[in-house]
């Protein structure tokens, strides 16, 4: 079809700037007008598709949306491309639900489900055998994985689990109705199974974390910390363009992977210099590890199914961020294809990050410390019971890091008796099972261009004979690796495994390939068995290190569509290639996270608990970068002694300050 009205190609100053509402609006109408949006259409996903690596520049550039079309009434699921500039559909297809999967769960089925269950006569009945009416219950929507449950092939299903809710503001996980599970068929609109083992007492523990009888007097021996920087941030924000100390970005958001962060390039003594294209969480999965009838299914992959970043959090000054903050607001599109905007979505300030650099040298008299700081780009997101913070942290000296924060509520069940072998006791009849928070880093790598190559470090000990008289030697081995089934690895705490990522075209001083290397907190990889279901849809989790060829296509580690796929998509399709990755434009995808053997101390709510990795500047730079960084002022480092008072911390130095 013709576009009679504007294009809103011009509205994008950058092609990588985050969808705007009217991009969003225009989206929708052109689907609209290609007769694709009825009214039973719902909006699984709505996402800017990023422009060819390499592009800088908003001209002859073809904004891109991909869309998720989901019909009950139609019982059809779409994947559409169009063109913003064109103002046209560019491609579509049709899944087939048995082989492709569902899409992602809709916000409007965590309502569904519970109104589907009040009418259905089997869950009433099982309700009033345990003394409880759909009125005292809340159910969790839960994503249904793929199991072998019969004349499951091909439906949109839900699982649920109920949770007696005594009043209107109490935290219903306090009570699992356990014993009992809905399957749910949410096209259908219908309960497609049920199993009922009979009433188990539900816990009578209070939950309310809120209420001054469980939380107690509010403590009085904290003392206020303020955060201040009169002058304002040493950051820039210009759009999505984010500029700090050397590096600058461009701050995406997607309503499947929360936080992208693209082009990330770094500028010392006058040379920028790219290190990765685009950043981003692809995907996340949490396993439960109770065999139990009602908790055996029980895998989220809260990227892929639920979408992180569409149920991101408006985050408040003061609570969430602390010190000068800068917020971006994302829009992102509802269920039916509106643009609906999260307000302070994104959080971006400067933090004080400890020391950076301290030497008292005795033979050259000198005493000098350098205090670090980081920039951080965070957003906090709620799915179900849970509550996940990304921070991306980006250092003066060039260092790279990624911090996941869990924390909110354990996921509960009525403990069979206190010697059960698959859950904690979180409190007294309450247990929460053992699971995994598993997370996936897509790292696409650019350093000082697309010429890379991923080479493992490992420490290697050397026995005590020639040449080693004393036993003392050590050195480290470094293996490349050169093609896709190469490069599946595995953390090893043991050897100091490391991996170096470097480009072989351009070299330091030294002569050797500029780098970074990829430090890896080497925890337990997926838990479950090698022929489970979740060790087939979740195969990236079951490894550290995966490296392929960069495609623009290969976004997500567990492939395109997570919820109810049989397996093997992603990661194990995509190195199924075997293609070449030595001096190439290559992904470094990086798996990590926790196991979680819950604690009394978890419950009600759940102090945070932290997982990650770091990138460090391994041979980048031809020296220590932060020589330039500034002493403090005798206001920030030292007592009594004169000067200036420097607010920034890193200014200017004079008599008292750290040096």
């Amino acid at each position: 079809m013709t576009l009679e009205t504007p294009t809103l190609a011009a509205l994008a100053q950058h092609p990588l700037e985050q969808l705007t509402a009217e991009e969003i609006r225009e989206a929708r109408r052109i689907l609209t007008d290609a007769g694709l949006v009825e009214e039973t259409t719902r909006f699984a996903y709505l996402g800017l598709i990023d422009p060819p690596k390499g592009t800088e520049s908003a001209a002859d550039v073809d904004r891109r949306v991909r869309v998720m079309l989901w019909d009950a009434a139609l019982s059809r699921s779409l994947d559409v491309r169009l063109s913003l500039t064109a103002g046209r559909v560019l491609d579509q297809r049709e899944l087939d639900p048995a082989v492709d999967g569902q899409l992602p769960v809709l916000i409007e089925e965590f309502e569904i489900i519970e109104e589907i269950l009040a009418k259905d006569p089997q869950w009433n009945a099982a309700l009033a055998s345990r003394g409880l009416t759909p009125a005292q219950v809340r159910v969790a929507p839960l994503s249904a994985g793929v199991f072998e449950y019969e004349n499951e092939t091909g439906k949109r299903l839900l699982r649920g689990l109920g949770f007696r809710q005594d009043h209107a503001n109490d935290h219903a996980w306090a009570h699992p109705i356990d014993g009992l599970v809905a399957f749910v068929d949410v096209e259908k609109r219908r309960v497609d199974h049920l199993i009922d083992d009979g009433p188990v007492d539900v816990p009578e523990v209070n939950g309310n974390y809120t209420e001054p009888a469980i939380h107690g007097e509010h403590r009085t021996d904290l003392k206020p910390i303020e955060i201040t920087q009169p002058e304002g941030p040493s950051f820039t924000l210009e759009g999505n363009h984010l500029s700090w100390a050397g590096w600058d970005l461009r701050v995406g958001f997607d309503a499947r992977e929360g936080l992208v962060l693209q082009q990330i390039h770094h500028t010392h003594n006058g040379r920028r210099r790219p290190l990765i294209h685009r950043a981003a969480i692809s995907e996340m999965v949490v396993p439960y590890g109770d065999p139990s009838p009602y908790r055996s299914w029980q895998n989220y992959f809260d990227s892929g199914e639920y979408l992180v970043g569409r149920d991101a959090n408006s985050l408040k000054l003061g609570c969430d961020c602390l010190g000068e903050i800068t917020y971006l607001s994302p829009i992102v599109a509802d269920d039916f294809g509106n643009p609906r905007t999260i307000d302070n979505g994104i959080c971006i300030h400067e933090e004080d990050a400890g020391i950076l650099w301290k030497h008292t040298d005795e033979w050259a008299k000198s005493n000098e410390v350098r205090r670090n700081r980081r920039l951080v780009v965070s957003f906090f997101t709620t799915v179900g019971n849970y509550d996940y913070g990304f921070y991306w942290y980006l250092y003066l000296d060039g260092t790279i890091e990624f911090e996941a924060k869990a924390t909110g509520i354990v996921f509960t069940a009525a403990l069979p008796d206190k010697d059960y072998a698959y859950a904690s006791e979180i409190a007294p009849g309450l247990g929460a099972p053992y699971h995994q928070h598993l997370f996936n880093a897509r790292l696409d790598m650019m350093i000082d261009g697309a010429t890379n190559r991923v080479e493992e470090l490992d420490l290697v000990r050397l026995p005590k004979g020639e040449g080693n008289p004393h036993g003392n030697a050590f050195t480290q081995k470094r293996t490349v690796l050169a093609r896709e089934s190469e490069a599946i690895r595995d953390a090893d705490g043991t050897k100091g495994r490391v991996w170096h990522i470097s480009n072989p075209e351009s070299l330091n001083q030294l002569g050797h390939p500029v780098g970074y290397t990829l430090y890896p907190e080497g925890g337990p990889t997926l838990a479950m068995a090698d022929d489970s279901s979740i060790a087939s849809r979740a195969a990236f989790a079951r490894h550290h290190l995966w490296v392929t060829r960069h495609a623009e296509d290969e976004l997500y580690a567990a492939g395109d569509f997570v919820n109810q796929h049989p397996g093997d998509a992603g990661l194990p399709t995509y190195v199924a290639q075997d293609r070449d990755i030595d001096g190439q434009d290559l992904v470094v995808w990086h798996s990590f996270g926790l196991t979680h053997f819950p604690r009394p101390e978890d419950w009600p709510i759940m102090p945070v608990d932290t997982t990650g990795f770091t990138l460090k500047p391994h041979g980048f730079f031809d020296a220590n970068p932060t020589l330039n960084v500034p002493p403090s002022s005798s206001g920030h480092c030292a007592s009594g002694a004169g000067g200036t008072e420097d607010p920034t911390g890193v200014g200017h130095s004079e008599a008292g300050g750290c040096h």
